[in-house]
């Protein structure tokens, strides 16, 4: 939720080193506000379905608001965490679940290159967006990727979405900028 207010003030979180951020949402957008329409239907039919009931509408009916909140939260979460480059590196995101910091010099290759199947591999992480990667990163030596949960795995493929994933690339091969 903390993600909705940052949405609604414009802000984004994680950015204070000034490096160059790069969005990912777009590629979800329209998915994600097609689920909270067809929720906002779902809570106006609920609502009309149980009229009779108070109580079980009243429980029904907040239940179904917070869902269309939830949702819409889903997609700030990656409105305003967007992956950031800068001198030290790139700093791979998706919504809330992964941040992972990429330092640059163990950055082996970076190329733009779009993928729609991703089979699970060891070592590899794919951060897709609407089922598609386009930017993927190889490693000299592997970093650790913390889920969600606290698991550990060592990755040294990653691949996710960049809306501007030519620049992205641009700005990772270009190489640090002069001290």
């Amino acid at each position: 939720m903390v993600s909705l207010g940052l949405w609604v003030a414009r802000r984004t979180h994680g950015n204070g080193g000034g490096g160059t951020a790069f969005g990912y949402a777009h590629g979800q957008a329209a998915l994600m506000f097609g689920f909270a329409f067809v929720c906002v239907v779902e809570t106006v039919a609920m609502s009309v379905l149980l009229s009779d009931w108070p109580t079980v509408h009243a429980v029904v009916l907040f239940l179904d608001v917070y869902t269309v909140v939830f949702v819409v939260a889903l997609h700030a979460a990656s409105v305003v965490r967007p992956h950031v480059v800068d001198p030290g590196g790139v700093r791979v995101r998706r919504a809330v679940h992964v941040d992972l910091r990429i330092p640059r010099e163990r950055i082996g290759s970076v190329r733009r290159e779009l993928r729609m199947t991703h089979e699970a591999a060891d070592g590899v992480l794919d951060l897709a967006i609407g089922s598609q990667t386009n930017v993927t990163v190889e490693l000299t030596e592997p970093v650790t990727h913390v889920t969600l949960l606290g698991g550990r795995r060592e990755v040294s493929v990653v691949r996710f979405h960049a809306d501007d994933a030519d620049g992205l690339v641009r700005a990772l091969t270009a190489g640090p900028a002069p001290p």
